[in-house]
């Protein structure tokens, strides 16, 4: 039986448009929030720090707990492959120590296996891409800032 992993992420927000890693697998092209999981002896807010770094390579700012969602592979559409996951993902507001709005940025110093870039995005057409999970999605473009436990979701 595989443990749950926590995992700590970055919702990273400037100027209408929010920073995802793009990453690509045997579906096609999908986004996600740049973080990843936390290891032992280390914070939630250390990881989400050095995983910043290792899947964007910026220096972030971690600020507030903005939500909490549950993953269960079992009981979503990738389940025949990641049916033995379990995550608790932690996602954090957080701002870019040293780039301006917009700038381009890349791959850190370790990114992820299926990561394939970084982008901007803007919030108004998040719904128009693969982006996990989709339930941040309508509260991101509402621009809820209360801590909200997402559930089970993917």
């Amino acid at each position: 039986m595989n443990p749950i992993r926590n995992s700590a992420k970055a919702i990273i927000i400037q100027a209408g448009q929010v920073l995802l890693t793009k990453n690509k697998d045997a579906t096609g092209y999908f986004y996600i929030f740049p973080g990843g999981g936390q290891e032992r002896g280390e914070t939630l807010v250390q990881a989400v720090k050095r995983e910043c770094m290792e899947e964007i390579g910026q220096d972030v700012e971690v600020g507030e707990l903005a939500h909490v969602r549950e993953y269960i592979g079992k009981n979503h559409e990738y389940a025949e492959w990641d049916g033995a996951t379990h995550q608790v993902e932690f996602y954090f507001q957080c701002t870019l120590k040293s780039s301006m709005p917009g700038e381009a940025i890349g791959n850190g110093i370790n990114p992820d296996d299926y990561q394939i870039g970084v982008e901007w995005v803007p919030l108004d057409r998040l719904h128009e891409y693969s982006v996990y999970p989709r339930a941040l999605i309508p509260i991101l473009q509402g621009g809820a800032a209360a801590i909200c436990y997402l559930g089970d979701t993917n």
